[in-house]
């Protein structure tokens, strides 16, 4: 395999490409610091978790699933994991690119003192910058996807609108804040699959750079500000986007800051027809699978089987909305409103999925993870995530026969099995999807669509309740039934019409009164 200088100009015309049998020679600094960055990225790059690979021999491609591609394109380096908050959070949480340095510093002076005579790695870094570029690619193209069809960070839930301020962790305000202009959300996405299908091609590869390493900076800043959680990851693709631009740096400040007339120099190997083709082939097969297909199937994902981080299941019809307690009875005793009572409901919540929620003065467990699309309604548990002030979450099944509501706890637990206080989430608490059809189809009996099978989809989930409820009116709501304690519980829900300034825009919020 011999080895090509590419003498690239801004023209087809002034291309110009010629064998050279004697590369210069590299110095000795160069030859040290590319066996170790040899090493470092491609320990990186390539999965050295045994799962990818059991995942990898395990595809059932008779029931071919988009999920495939983010899982693939989807890992990182994980030697060690530091069980700390810095760990989870902070600087320890890169402890695992330290030890692959240090592996890389002991495998790349051992391979010197076996390779003294070599002059230089052209080949090796041609193919190494491939492997660097292609992992950029795949990687922020499942990234940006995510967002170019928003799910990532799902359009702000009514329970977020009605947490206290205080109540909500960093990363839950930022994602809200993101999450609630969905237009924003898709542009990064589009950046983010553009910047990454640029790096599949060498003459696009410094842009691409340019692009995925401007805004995964910008990720990882943020997500160390806000507790996101995902700062090691984006970290990685602006590292990697470094190394892919550090070799168009020279020719860069040429052309930018000296304003020289510049020619792009490139070192390639030549290939046999052979080679060539088996290349081109692995090439496109890899770009078309992560640009046309992938895209195909987020698509279909998005318009029909919402396999999203919110449930998918359909509320009961017209009840969607916040809700007064009006009355609240235990054992036919009447609890007046207190915020301080540890029993008493203070307000409840119907989404539009399956999920009704009520706040009451008892701590819960804080959901510290940022979400996750899960097959099966009751485990998607972003709604919940990043939240405290005491609010319950329950996924329901409805009876519109019989009208009883059956309901899970979606909590993971309370504070007395080692949950944060149910009065706000405290600051220094810190820190993305399967195959599943629409489950809005009607279940026999009359029993509204998929939570029959919702009440045996984790038996690890918290209490579980059964209620009746009748409708006086449209905007009222009775609830009885017994409650975890096996006492009866009797409950008043009275709809009340809400405008959130966030969601009316500035010019609303301006004229604003409570």
């Amino acid at each position: 395999m011999s080895e090509v200088t590419t003498l690239e100009g801004l023209h087809e015309e002034t291309h110009v490409a010629h064998h050279i049998k004697n590369p210069p020679e590299w110095k000795a600094w160069q030859k040290v610091a590319f066996r170790i960055s040899f090493v470092f990225f491609s320990l990186l790059c390539v999965p050295t978790n045994l799962a990818w690979y059991t995942r990898l021999f395990s595809i059932d491609f008779a029931h071919f699933q988009w999920r495939i591609f983010y899982e693939f394109a989807n890992f990182s380096t994980n030697f060690y994991r530091v069980s700390s908050e810095s760990g989870r959070w902070g600087i320890a949480s890169y402890v695992n690119w330290l030890i692959v340095l240090i592996i890389a510093v002991v495998i790349g002076l051992t391979w010197g003192l076996f390779d003294k005579k070599r002059k230089q790695y052209n080949v090796l870094y041609y193919w190494l910058r491939v492997i660097v570029r292609y992992r950029i690619a795949v990687g922020i193209i499942a990234f940006g996807f995510i967002k170019l069809f928003p799910t990532q960070m799902p359009y702000p839930s009514l329970s977020v609108f009605n947490t206290n301020f205080g109540d909500l962790m960093p990363e839950k305000l930022y994602w809200a804040s993101v999450g609630i202009v969905p237009a924003y959300e898709v542009f990064l996405g589009f950046v983010e699959v553009f910047g990454g299908a640029l790096l599949f091609f060498r003459r696009t590869s410094a842009l691409g750079a340019i692009i995925i390493g401007g805004i995964s900076i910008n990720i990882a800043y943020a997500n160390h500000a806000y507790d996101g959680g995902v700062h090691v990851y984006s970290a990685f693709f602006a590292l990697l986007s470094l190394f892919i631009l550090a070799d168009h740096l020279p020719a860069i400040w040429n052309l930018l800051i000296k304003e020289r007339d510049t020619v792009p120099v490139q070192h390639y190997p030549t290939l046999t027809k052979v080679q060539r083709y088996i290349s081109l082939g692995v090439k496109y097969a890899i770009v078309l699978s992560y640009t046309v297909v992938f895209f195909y199937f987020r698509l279909y994902n998005h318009l029909y089987l919402h396999y999203d981080k919110e449930p998918a299941t359909a509320g009961l019809s017209g009840t969607t909305g916040y809700y007064n307690v009006t009355e609240f009875k235990i054992n036919n005793v009447s609890i007046p409103y207190s915020p301080l009572d540890s029993l008493r409901w203070q307000d409840a919540i119907f989404e539009k999925w399956s999920t009704f929620t009520f706040k009451v003065n008892r701590p819960v467990k804080i959901d510290l993870s940022n979400g996750s699309s899960q097959k099966k309604d009751i485990d998607r548990n972003y709604e919940l995530s990043g939240s405290a002030g005491g609010r319950r979450f329950f996924y329901y099944d409805a009876d519109t026969v019989n009208h009883i509501l059956y309901l899970q706890d979606k909590n993971t637990g309370t504070s007395e099995e080692g949950g944060a206080a149910a009065g706000g989430a405290r600051n220094n608490a810190r820190r993305g999807e399967g195959n599943s059809s629409n489950q809005n189809s009607a279940r026999s009996g009359g029993r509204a669509s998929g939570a029959g099978r919702g009440r045996r989809q984790s038996d690890a989930k918290g209490e579980k309740l059964v209620l009746h409820y009748t409708r006086p009116s449209d905007s009222r709501i009775i609830l009885s039934g017994v409650n975890d304690k096996k006492d009866s519980i009797y409950v008043v829900l009275d709809r009340v019409e809400k405008r959130y300034p966030i969601v009316e825009g500035r010019r609303y919020a301006q004229t604003f009164t409570p």
